[in-house]
C-alpha cells in the first residue's frame, strides 16, 4: 500500500501544484482554459491515436470486459438516479447525478497514470473504458436531457457532438489505423510521442487549477456521489468482472482501477452547459478528486495482489 502509494504521489503532487498555482492566480482560470483546450485537443489527442494505432485490436475489444463494465456501471447509474429520485429531483438531474455517480476521469488521469503504474498491458482495457464512457453514457445522459427539455430526442445534436469530441476522433483515427496494418513512420511516430508526452503534465496540472475556482456547495449530495463513485462504483464492477463474467484477471484489475477514479471534469462541462446541478457536480469532483489520493492506492495495491 505505501509503495502504491509512493508511486501515486508525483500524478496527484502535479495536481497539487496546479491546484496552487490557480490559488495564487499565478495561473487564472483563463490561462486554466486554455491549458485545458491544449491538452484536450492536441496532446491528449495524440497520446490517444498513438496508443491505438499501435494495438492489435483483438486487445482493445473484449465482450466480456464490455459487458462487465457495462453491467456494473449500469447498476451505479441506476442506483444514482434512483437515490436522486427519491430526494423529488426532475428527470434532468437526476439523470446528471447517475451520470456524476459512475462517470471517471478516465481521460485526463487514468489513461497517463493507469498505463504508467499498471503496465503498457492496461492500454487496451483503459481505452475501452475510456470508450464506453464517451460513447454510452454520454449519449444517454444527452438523450434523457433532450428528451426531459424537449420531449424529444435530436439524433442530429447528439451526433454531431460525439463527432466533434477528439477523444472519440483521434481513438477511431487510430483505429482505422491499427486496422488497416498501416507501419507508423518514424517521423509521424516521434511527433504524436513527443506530442502526447505533453498529455500527463498538462493534463493534471490542469485539473488541479481547475479545481482551484471550485467552492464547496451542495455538500451532503456531493458527499453521497463522491462515494459512490469512489467504492460504489469499483464494488460494482468488480463484482460483475469477477462474478458474473470470465473477464482475465489483469483486465478486470484495469478495470477496477478505472473504476476507483474521481469524478470526471467533462460532467461538469455537460452539468455547465445545461444548466443542471452544475454545483453538485463540481463539488462531486473536487471532493471525490482529494480522497482519491488515499482510495486509489488502496485500490490499485488490492488489484495488483
Amino acid at each position: 500500500m505505501l509503495e502504491i502509494f509512493l508511486k501515486t504521489l508525483p500524478f496527484f503532487g502535479l495536481i497539487g501544484l496546479g491546484w496552487f498555482a490557480g490559488r495564487i492566480r499565478f495561473f487564472p482560470a483563463e490561462a486554466t482554459a486554455w491549458l485545458t483546450k491544449f491538452v484536450f485537443y492536441f496532446a491528449l489527442s495524440a497520446m490517444l491515436f498513438r496508443f491505438t494505432a499501435t494495438l492489435k485490436l483483438e486487445e482493445l475489444f473484449d465482450p466480456q470486459f464490455f459487458l462487465a463494465y457495462l453491467l456494473g456501471s449500469v447498476l451505479v447509474w441506476v442506483i444514482g438516479f434512483a437515490v436522486a429520485k427519491a430526494r423529488s429531483r426532475p428527470l434532468s438531474e437526476a439523470a446528471m447525478e447517475a451520470h456524476t455517480a459512475m462517470t471517471g476521469n478516465t481521460g485526463f488521469l487514468g489513461v497517463p497514470m493507469l498505463v504508467v503504474l499498471l503496465g503498457p498491458p492496461a492500454v487496451g482495457p483503459v481505452l475501452m473504458v475510456l470508450a464506453i464512457d464517451l460513447i454510452v453514457f454520454s449519449s444517454i445522459i444527452t438523450m434523457i436531457i433532450t428528451v426531459a427539455r424537449h420531449g424529444r430526442i435530436a439524433v442530429a445534436p447528439l451526433a454531431l457532438g460525439l463527432v466533434k469530441n477528439p477523444m472519440i476522433v483521434s481513438m477511431a483515427a487510430g483505429l482505422i489505423w491499427a486496422g488497416l496494418h498501416i507501419p507508423m513512420p518514424a517521423p509521424l511516430q516521434d511527433f504524436v510521442s513527443i506530442l502526447g508526452a505533453a498529455a500527463t503534465p498538462g493534463a493534471l496540472f490542469a485539473i488541479g487549477a481547475s479545481l482551484a475556482d471550485r467552492s464547496a456547495e451542495r455538500v451532503a449530495p456531493a458527499i453521497w456521489l463522491s462515494s459512490a463513485k469512489l467504492f460504489l462504483h469499483p464494488l460494482a464492477v468488480g463484482v460483475a468482472a469477477l462474478a458474473v463474467f470470465d473477464v482475465e484477471p489483469y483486465a478486470a484489475g484495469v478495470m477496477i482501477s478505472a473504476a476507483a477514479l474521481p469524478v470526471a471534469g467533462n460532467v461538469y462541462i455537460l452539468a455547465a452547459h445545461y444548466g443542471v446541478a452544475p454545483q453538485r457536480v463540481s463539488t462531486s469532483i473536487l471532493i471525490s478528486t482529494a480522497i482519491s489520493i488515499l482510495t486509489i492506492p488502496g485500490v490499485i495495491a488490492w488489484v495488483t495482489q
